[in-house]
């Protein structure tokens, strides 16, 4: 088993009421959660890496307990080494695409520096065919770059999986198909477990073993990725 999550959380703002109850469990090493935007997907994925805490639950990931209320686990986000890639990829504008990928082996607030050749960076950034742009900043690449750069940063501390919430949701349909290959690739290459959240039919068609569909908080359906694109 390498997803077993189970998370309760309540917002409310005003008057309105938004109540989470999800939990699912899944061996597929690329897991897609399916819905519409407000589903809860993005809280999910969040509460899963430690940036959002839940009201309860449970989340093991590869065998890792992670969070269990009932138990009093509670790991913070860097000791569960689960690599969260945002949707807007959360670059740092100020850092070149290699500064951008070697902050995630620094310790502290420090910045690499501009110049910093370390092996395990220029491994990613070729990997990634980032060679040619390393030392530009985020706002002078194009938004495949972008991804490649987040992407490459997320995976240069070697995470136990990648957690993806809509990576392809502001590039242009052409761009998508062609990352969409290359992530499928470079997952099934590496063999670390991905979990990927989407209302794109396409995305699941292309990158996923089974599908968790969900919506306003609660799971409405599992299926293996061939009968969910059927239906």
């Amino acid at each position: 088993m390498i997803w077993d999550v189970h998370l309760q959380k309540v917002l409310t703002q005003a008057e309105s009421r938004f109540e989470l109850n999800l939990a699912f469990k899944s061996s597929a090493p690329r897991l897609v959660l399916l819905g519409p935007s407000g589903a809860g997907k993005t809280l999910t994925l969040k509460m899963m890496a430690g940036i959002h805490q839940p009201d309860a639950g449970h989340v093991v990931v590869a065998g890792q307990h992670l969070y269990d209320s009932a138990a009093g686990t509670n790991l913070q986000p860097q000791a569960r080494r689960l690599a969260y890639m945002f949707q807007d990829y959360a670059l740092f504008p100020h850092l070149t695409v290699r500064q951008n990928i070697a902050f995630a082996l620094r310790k502290g607030w420090f910045n690499a520096q501009r110049d910093s050749m370390d092996a395990t960076v220029q491994s990613w950034i070729e990997v990634m065919q980032l060679q040619a742009v390393s030392g530009h900043y985020p706002h002078h690449i194009s938004g495949g770059q972008r991804q490649r750069t987040a992407l490459a940063r997320s995976l240069v501390s070697l995470p136990a999986a990648l957690l993806l919430d809509e990576p392809f949701a502001a590039l242009d349909q052409a761009l998508r198909k062609s990352l969409r290959d290359e992530l499928r690739d470079l997952q099934a290459e590496l063999k670390l477990p991905m979990l990927l959240i989407t209302h794109d039919d396409k995305d699941v068609a292309a990158l996923a073993d089974e599908v968790v569909q969900v919506n306003s908080g609660r799971v409405v359906s599992t299926a293996l990725a061939a009968e969910a694109t059927r239906t």
